[in-house]
């Protein structure tokens, strides 16, 4: 395996990439040229909004080939294209051999929800302290633990003193439900519009040793005491009345995926039904609550 590395200005990234495309390039990735430099620049701007720019002034582009002479020859052919007038060729070098399992692996480590409650990826032993925890591999679905949204569910969860019933409404992984389970829930629907997340909630939950059922969500059926839901604050409003209908008297309702500017819109768009506040929050996301 070789690489191909190019310095490459903001305006002429799109024309290289689609290039190196077409010159059979396994991969292209682009990063920031001037990272870790006092040029350097963060795109990087409010959760749910677009980035303050498109690209960074000069960008790093390192694109994969399968032998050098492939390499060499899109060097070439590179070179001579207009669009390559303000570019520049860095290197052509040799990748070197690595595991890249366990170099991906090593990317993903335990995740404290509480001092006592972890996920924890199964090629890792479980920290000393855990005395709760959720076995969780990355994968397709939504819903590793890592992000702000989920991890507010989870402490929820882990805090919660009756479940009863249990809705997880857009499961992706099935890491709610699965929590819930792990703190007693016994009836557990797992629902996803997403084939691929129904599958993996059902392999997580075996690998897990919990019981849940997970399917389509016409599978939700009657009401729950506790609802769960951590999907985006645009269809948590459109779903208002669906899933304000499946939580019975008594019960909870748990929406995340909703930034802190989004606070007043969802509690006008579930007035109807039921009196929203704000339970959590962490890095300008909330999680918001109710009881019926």
């Amino acid at each position: 395996m070789f690489e191909l590395v190019l310095l490459v200005p903001a305006d002429s990234v799109e024309a290289v990439s689609e290039a190196l495309d077409v010159l059979d390039a396994l991969s292209v990735s682009v990063e920031d040229a001037d990272a870790e430099t006092a040029h350097e620049q963060a795109l990087f701007g409010e959760p749910g909004m677009p980035p303050p720019k498109a690209g960074w002034n000069r960008s790093r582009m390192v694109s994969l080939f399968a032998t050098e002479a492939l390499a060499r020859e899109a060097s070439q052919l590179l070179q001579v294209q207009d669009f390559f007038a303000e570019c520049a060729l860095l290197a052509i070098q040799a990748v070197p051999e690595q595991d890249w399992v366990r170099l991906t692996q090593s990317q993903f480590t335990p995740v404290e929800i509480t001092p006592e409650f972890w996920i924890v990826p199964t090629w890792h032993e479980p920290p000393a302290e855990a005395k709760q925890l959720i076995r969780l591999d990355p994968g397709l679905a939504f819903g590793t633990g890592t992000h702000p949204t989920t991890r507010m569910c989870l402490r929820w969860i882990s805090k919660a003193a009756v479940f009863g019933r249990v809705l997880d409404y857009g499961c992706g992984s099935g890491i709610l439900a699965i929590g819930t389970a792990k703190f007693g829930a016994l009836e557990i629907d797992a629902v996803d519009i997403d084939e691929a997340a129904v599958q993996s909630t059902r392999a997580n939950a075996d690998a897990n040793h919990v019981r849940l059922h997970a399917g389509l969500p016409d599978k939700a059926q009657g009401s729950y005491q506790t609802v769960l839901a951590n999907i985006l604050a645009s269809p948590l409003k459109v779903l208002a009345p669906l899933l304000c209908g499946h939580v019975e008297k008594g019960g909870n309702l748990v929406l995340a995926g909703i930034l802190v500017r989004q606070a007043d819109e969802m509690k006008a768009a579930y007035a109807p039904w039921c009196a929203l506040q704000v339970a959590d929050s962490e890095d300008g996301w909330i999680l918001m609550t109710a009881r019926f």
